[in-house]
């Protein structure tokens, strides 16, 4: 199996944390420019990482790498409560790429239009909810899902997209996975 991406996608750094124990090589992309983009355009008709090959099959996104990997290896897939709540991070996750993306488009930061007034909104109710969420219990287990939000978290501080001591629970949950086994590897400021 091979694993292209990017070393700071959110998304892709959740499956390199879900393949730890798995062979597999990892394909490291400029994903903007040159040599990467040119194999993204070849392997992928999205442009987006993650794509997870193996054999002939090409597989994209990293909800289906995900699920793709629980058939193949006969794990669980997730409940429906949990694929809820991969939904929301990964609508956070999407809210914060789209805020990323502006910004170095060098589109600045108005509270009054439309796509930042919309996406602000979003990602505030999305906080909170995520950080209810662990202080519920929902992220007790090193699984797939609580990767997933250690991942955003992560990738938010490391991108410097937000603020995050408002969600005390979600800075907490950060902390305590900070030196989980494989966290520091696939770390994005390396």
């Amino acid at each position: 199996m091979i694993l292209y991406g990017s070393t700071t996608s959110p998304y892709v750094r959740r499956i390199r944390l879900l393949l730890t124990e798995i062979e597999h090589e990892f394909v490291n992309l400029d994903i903007f420019s040159g040599p990467g983009r040119d194999i993204l355009r070849a392997k992928n008709p999205t442009l987006k990482v993650p794509m997870l090959e193996d054999g002939e099959l090409m597989i994209y996104d990293s909800r289906v790498i995900f699920r793709y990997l629980c058939k193949k290896f006969q794990q669980p897939s997730l409940t429906w409560e949990q694929e809820n709540l991969l939904t929301l991070i990964d609508a956070a996750n999407d809210s914060f790429v789209q805020l990323l993306i502006l910004s170095r488009s060098n589109i600045e930061f108005d509270p009054e239009v439309l796509v930042f007034r919309l996406q602000s909104e979003r990602l505030e109710n999305l906080l909170w909810l995520l950080n209810e969420e662990v202080e519920n219990g929902s992220f007790e287990d090193w699984d797939y899902l609580s990767i997933s939000l250690y991942c955003l978290v992560d990738w938010v501080d490391f991108r410097e997209l937000a603020d995050l001591e408002a969600y005390p629970a979600l800075v907490d949950f950060w902390h305590k996975h900070k030196n989980t086994i494989n966290v520091e590897a696939t770390d994005p400021r390396m």
